[in-house]
């Protein structure tokens, strides 16, 4: 799946930015997302009614996190099978500003709540496309580390809960930027646990911990 040029981004941003004028001058009161995500899981008919809506939304995401939310390019995260809570999370620190990516602002701040809503319970209903890993020698390595750290908040198959992201099958290159950002205090992100826990991570660890977590089911 081609990532849109940069003409697109212009005229999506545009877009977002009028949707979003729009939406704080009509006065209305913001909805509260944990609430109606929780109202959809009670709920079947308006899951339904919330996933048809995610579905439209996500064939724009679908541009860089491809088809299903199953990314082609190895920087890019994957969305399925991610968690609908932490999904929704991530979703409002870009949106608040408190993860920093202009596309990803815009593009956020135009969806509507049950869009919102639904993108992540559409997404979190999606399979997500693994691979085994090529050097099954260092994915060994990688498992040993896991095992030991990492599943203690991503759980022991690598899906993670409500606060923490599932990892299994995530895209490599991504990954590996990730937990480097982490330890080097770089990129924007913060989470004291993970600035602890990648602190003294070399670099042969976390190719290592990428190899397995990647080629997890």
């Amino acid at each position: 799946m081609m990532i849109p040029t940069p003409s697109v981004y212009t005229l999506a941003a545009a877009l977002c930015l009028t949707s979003f004028t729009a939406f704080a001058q009509s006065g209305k009161t913001p909805v509260d997302l944990t609430a109606r995500l929780a109202q959809s899981q009670t709920d079947a008919s308006l899951a339904s009614e919330l996933m048809s809506k995610g579905r439209r939304a996500a064939a724009v995401c679908a541009n860089c996190h491809g088809a299903g939310g199953n990314s082609t390019k190895p920087d890019i995260p994957n969305l399925a099978g991610q968690n609908p809570a932490y999904l929704l999370d991530q979703m409002r620190l870009f949106a608040d500003g408190k993860r920093r990516f202009e596309f990803m602002e815009g593009m956020i701040k135009a969806m509507s709540a049950d869009e919102k809503v639904g993108a992540v319970l559409f997404y979190a209903a999606q399979p997500v496309i693994t691979s085994p890993a090529k050097n099954a020698a260092l994915a060994d390595k990688g498992k040993a580390y896991y095992d030991k750290v990492c599943f203690r908040c991503h759980a022991n198959d690598g899906h993670g809960n409500n606060t923490f992201a599932r990892i299994a099958g995530q895209q490599s290159v991504y990954l590996t930027a990730t937990l480097k950002n982490y330890r080097d205090a770089k990129g924007g992100r913060t989470n004291p646990l993970m600035a602890d826990n990648t602190r003294h991570m070399s670099d042969a660890e976390i190719e290592a911990v990428v190899t397995y977590v990647s080629s997890m089911k």
